[in-house]
């Protein structure tokens, strides 16, 4: 899979670890988690597998996250980058929590795409577009 068919299954995957307006299972989480999973979040911390998935789990619903500018690329057979934007939309419509992101997704053997690290870089959330 290449081109626009990556960029949007990548996309898709990654906007369920966003679970707007419903939660993400534990389940579904270990799925799309790889095994040696890691992030280095928008704060600069690193964040182990354990740690995301307790996060991600516990968590309410996240509607006013947006997210935008999606584009993928095949590295290798079995391993693509995405890179995004994102931002948060509070009961007031201001944005905040801006981010510019990357993820590294793998491939793996039973053919499922699982995130194998993320990292975010903060920045100005009314800079970024509003896609």
């Amino acid at each position: 899979m290449a081109g626009d068919g990556l960029t949007a299954l990548l996309a898709a995957l990654e906007a369920e670890l966003h679970h707007p307006g419903r939660a993400c299972t534990p389940a579904r989480l270990e799925q799309l988690l790889h095994p040696d999973f890691h992030e280095v979040g928008r704060s600069g911390k690193r964040y182990d597998r354990a740690t995301v998935l307790a996060f991600l789990a516990g968590g309410p619903p996240r509607d006013g996250i947006r997210a935008g500018g999606y584009r993928a690329r095949a590295l290798a057979p079995d391993w693509a980058l995405l890179h995004y934007h994102s931002f948060e939309v509070d009961a007031d419509g201001r944005r905040r929590r801006g981010a510019l992101r990357s993820s590294l997704w793998h491939r793996g053997a039973d053919g499922q795409w699982r995130l194998f690290y993320h990292q975010g870089t903060s920045v100005d959330a009314d800079a970024l577009p509003a896609d």
